[in-house]
């Protein structure tokens, strides 16, 4: 295989993402970020993020942290009041120089802080970068101190290395950013955040690999499988197995997390009380997350753990990697109000501080709107409304095939489904329900008839035209009353639809109808049916004329004018509609 060949096989594995330069995407990020937001700032020369207003952390101790890129929020995001001071970024999934991580502590040691935190997730390669910056900053005469974070719950028999810092260090940066804020000293907040560190365990999952910029997929996942326990790095988890439900994923994952068997487990019983985040690694929907958080708040609570807050969403991410993990933190009453503390980084949620165990989460619907056809009785004009409405539902049945033939070339072949749907429907009605009087009444009630049982936008247009013309029959039915109404109703298709005359839809059937039927407003009694006689024919042309218009709204607009040599369905349905209508008051 010749060398080109070769270069060009990588490239096709080599993922692609949206950046400009590979060498350069770290630093780009990190100016994208602090240009977004106003309280951050970048110490020149570094890939180091700072709060932008360092003389509000005069007298406190200042808390750092950071690590490799391509977990982000983390850890930048967390920069603010009430939580972290700075960040000190690496280049992707590596480590950061300990000049930057020194750097970054003098800053914050000669701006007035009473001493410098460093907060470090438990790689290797962190802890001794971030340790040698300690050191060299003691020799300087800073008050500097480390904590380290190994929440991972995956290895049942950790290594000499321990257990590896994951999402749970999120927690350990509010944390440590409330005690900070609060003035507490350096040995206090070390004390304490190191208590909170054992309260706390995390586990993940992926169902995909992830690549650092320029690089192959961090490692090899057959489709159709899943890794349990798997780094924020890629590096190997303690399970493969086929993917499955998230109801079972969840299951599995806070089991493992809390087996008393395991080294590494976190001791939960019935009472306890949690804060659970719910990480997406960078790669699942929204949709996902949300999946994943409802069966484990569901899966904490029958085991009688009270789950006092949730957090879900992307905090610590591995690039693109299609994944989750659950970090679960013990707390009481004084770790919780450390929690809610206030803080103005941009990536920490806003977060209810109520307790979502225990809370009712339905609120029951109003009773829905009775039909006019519950309260009212019958009326003179029944009997004529009957037939009407008869005569429609005969016709839109036998039309159903015409219809669905017609619908075929541009839509799904269910136009005329879905009017037999409501025929039906308009059918068993009346030999069910009182048919009402008060035409404004009928209209309302036909309205919420089709909402009911007419699926598509057709269903949609149709209730929306009575229910915009009900309200001026209410009153009165005469042909005044009746142009209003039939007014109202076209207006609030146009309205909520968004097509006109002349885009090929029900309009061009409905709308010449509707302007003829306007002569209502002033023709004698004996002449309305005149009138519906020339409305029909208007609709009749109208729906004609579809055949030579290029659709410019609804499902037909996507295909092309060529293709659509038939008249719309939805105006052939309206004409129909109308003829069945004149027929009956005729009869």
């Amino acid at each position: 295989m010749q060398r080109s060949q070769i270069i060009f096989l990588w490239s096709e594995q080599v993922r692609r993402k949206l950046l400009n330069s590979v060498e350069k995407c770290v630093d780009e990020a990190l100016e994208g970020l602090v240009r977004s937001n106003v309280g951050l700032a970048l110490l020149q020369g570094h890939r180091v993020v700072l709060r932008s207003d360092l003389e509000s952390i005069k007298g406190k101790v200042a808390l750092l942290s950071g690590g490799g890129s391509g977990h982000e929020p983390a850890h930048a995001g967390y920069i603010g009041v009430g939580m972290l001071s700075g960040a000190v970024a690496g280049a992707v999934f590596a480590s950061p120089p300990p000049g930057s991580v020194l750097a970054a502590i003098l800053t914050l040691w000669k701006g007035g802080a009473s001493g410098v935190l460093l907060i470090v997730k438990n790689y290797t390669g962190d802890r001794l970068n971030f340790g040698i910056a300690v050191e060299q900053a003691r020799l300087q005469g800073v008050q500097v101190d480390m904590v380290i974070v190994a929440d991972d719950c995956a290895f049942t028999q950790p290594s000499k290395a321990g257990r590896r810092g994951l999402c749970g260090t999120v927690f350990i940066h509010k944390i440590a950013g409330a005690l900070a804020e609060k003035g507490c000293p350096l040995d206090e907040i070390v004390a304490r955040v190191n208590e909170a560190t054992k309260n706390i365990g995390t586990l993940g999952v992926s169902l995909s690999p992830c690549s650092v910029p320029g690089c192959l997929p961090s490692f090899q996942l057959p489709p159709g499988e899943m890794e349990l326990g798997l780094g924020i790095h890629g590096e190997p988890g303690i399970k493969r197995s086929k993917v499955a439900s998230a109801d079972e994923v969840v299951q599995t994952i806070i089991s493992h997390i809390t087996d008393s068997s395991s080294k590494s487990h976190l001791s939960l019983k019935s009472g306890d009380k949690v804060v659970l985040c719910v990480n997406n690694l960078g790669g699942l929907s929204c949709l996902e997350i949300a999946v994943v958080s409802k069966v484990a708040v569901h899966c904490l609570e029958e085991r009688g753990v009270q789950v006092v807050r949730v957090m879900a969403g992307s905090f610590m991410t591995s690039l693109e990697m299609a994944g989750m993990s659950l970090s679960l933190m013990k707390v009481d009453e004084e770790m919780l109000r450390l929690f809610d503390a206030k803080t103005t980084a941009p990536a920490w949620p806003n977060l209810s501080t109520s307790s979502v165990s225990g809370r009712n989460m339905f609120i029951k619907p109003e009773e829905k709107l009775a039909a006019a056809s519950d309260n009212y009785n019958e009326g003179s004009l029944s009997s004529v409304i009957r037939l009407v409405l008869e005569s429609v539902s005969k016709i839109l049945l036998q039309h159903q095939e015409e219809l669905n033939a017609l619908d075929r070339a541009a839509g799904d072949g269910d136009c005329g489904s879905t009017h037999a749907l409501l025929a039906n429907a308009v059918q068993e009605w009346l030999h069910t329900s009182r048919i009402p009087g008060n035409l404004g009444r009928l209209l309302a009630d036909l309205a919420l008839l089709v909402q009911q049982s007419m699926g598509g936008s057709s269903g949609a247009l149709y209730c929306i035209f009575l229910s915009a013309a009900a309200p001026h029959l209410m009153q009165s039915s005469d042909g005044a009353a009746w142009a209003k109404a039939l007014h109202a109703g076209t207006e609030a298709m146009k309205r909520y639809g968004g097509a006109e005359p002349g885009d090929r839809t029900m309009l061009d059937a409905l709308c010449p109808a509707v302007e003829e039927l306007m002569k209502l407003s002033t023709a004698p009694p004996d002449g309305h049916i005149a009138i519906l006689q020339s409305a029909v024919e208007k609709a009749d042309l109208g729906a004609e004329s579809t055949r030579n218009l290029t659709a410019r709204a609804g499902r037909a607009s996507y295909i092309a004018s060529e293709h659509l040599t038939q008249p719309d369905p939805g105006a052939v349905a309206v004409a129909a509609i109308l003829k069945a209508i004149l027929n009956a008051l005729k009869a």
